[in-house]
């Protein structure tokens, strides 16, 4: 009787020893494998873009952003530049439009940030065939009006690394495009911690460097507070480099009275349907976009209201043309700022989006057209913005309020 006893038991333990182990097999594959498969994708990226790079080595290349470039975009940029240095690559980083954000002029300023503001002109009178790749950092080549002048000089495109959703095919030889992450900062700080750039406290580049990807990835995130877990892993490592007194006084720039004009005109003209509150600011010069995208920021926070739409219509004096650029802000978590704007908008005779967007913000950009250009006659002008703005409310309308989306003029 004891021995059948004892066998029993055995048996039972066995049993249940076979059950924990299968158990514990079981909870490392659902909780574990993942975070070894991102691993994996990162090394292979990393060793990539060594590889990349490396075949480039003693070349020039010439980084482009995005016409209005934000704090991701410059700090991004810097960072792939310094990275490339230590292949022996010299790099300029040109943009198209202007800065304009208070915040943005001052990271240029205190930290010294070498972008350089071309327009289209000037850069067809470079000598472009000093540059043997391009670089596409925080953008596709669709929200810069110097990239298509790249292209048609023939120069390769070399390498794009960027976090919004996939604009168009690209044929470059490295692409790391990561729509889930939040900011390109994190992408390129991952790219450092790798061991591609070693930042050295006591160099005073390396230092400004880490405070601008600070700013970026703080800026793209929310302050942090829709930052994801890898967000948090890059700004743990840059707390190790960055200055935070030099972070807190590009924080702390003014705002100028031409954006807090804006802000007031957008408030000012908001109408209020469904917790949107969309606004039209009427026409604004080519320095003052930025305003557009603080005065989203602004409105969004307005109680009750999840989502802002902010938009004017901008003219560009170097090119004497206008577009109706447009900010979307939102709160809404189920709410997709790429397929929000995508679906309103739609595209252009090319196939090509009028906008799109990444995790709670998107923007927009229309060409004017046969209307486009100034006119003496105000009569004129004000007709022109009454058709572009009820054009445009009439759009946002159809997702807003699909069973009442007909908007007077007056």
């Amino acid at each position: 009787m004891s021995s059948n006893l004892n066998t029993s038991l055995e048996r039972r333990l066995a049993d249940k020893q076979v059950a924990n182990k299968q158990q514990l097999e079981a909870v490392t594959k659902t909780e574990f494998q993942p975070e070894n498969k991102k691993d994996s994708v990162l090394e292979n990226k990393v060793q990539k873009l060594r590889q990349t790079l490396d075949q480039h080595r003693g070349e020039n290349q010439i980084i482009v952003i995005q016409d209005f470039p934000d704090p991701d975009a410059l700090s991004s940029a810097w960072a792939y530049e310094l990275i490339a240095a230590e292949y022996d690559i010299s790099c300029e980083i040109v943009y198209g439009g202007t800065l304009s954000h208070q915040e943005n002029i001052a990271l240029v300023r205190l930290t010294g940030l070498s972008a350089q503001r071309l327009t289209e002109q000037t850069l067809k009178e470079k000598d472009l065939s000093a540059y043997q790749g391009c670089v596409l950092v925080d953008s596709q080549g669709t929200n810069s009006q110097l990239y298509p002048v790249v292209e048609e000089a023939g120069i390769p495109l070399a390498v794009v690394i960027d976090h919004h959703t996939k604009q168009k095919e690209l044929n470059a030889e490295f692409i790391d495009l990561r729509p889930q992450t939040r900011a390109t900062a994190t992408i390129l700080t991952q790219y450092i911690q790798a061991g591609m750039l070693d930042l050295d406290n006591s160099s005073d580049v390396h230092v400004k460097c880490a405070t601008a990807l600070m700013h970026g990835l703080r800026s793209d995130t929310n302050r942090l507070m829709q930052a994801k877990e890898e967000d948090f892993v890059a700004a743990a490592y840059l707390s190790r480099f960055y200055d935070s007194q030099l972070l807190n006084a590009v924080l702390q720039s003014a705002r100028s009275r031409r954006v807090m004009d804006v802000i007031e005109r957008a408030l000012r003209n908001r109408i209020i349907k469904k917790n949107f509150s969309i606004a039209g600011v009427g026409y604004l010069r080519y320095d003052d976009r930025d305003a557009i995208p603080q005065a989203a920021d602004f409105l969004v926070t307005e109680e009750d209201i999840h989502t802002a739409v902010v938009y004017g219509v901008v003219h560009n004096e170097d090119n004497d043309k206008e577009l109706v650029i447009g900010s979307l802000r939102t709160t809404k978590i189920t709410l997709d700022p790429d397929e929000f704007i995508k679906e309103t908008l739609g595209q252009d005779a090319q196939g090509r989006f009028f906008g799109g967007g990444r995790y709670m913000a998107g923007g927009f950009e229309i060409p004017v057209g046969f209307l486009n250009g100034f006119n003496d006659h105000s009569e004129f002008t004000k007709l022109k913005w009454e058709v572009f703005d009820t054009q445009i409310k009439q759009k946002l309308m159809r997702l807003v309020e699909p069973e009442g989306n007909v908007i007077s003029a007056d």
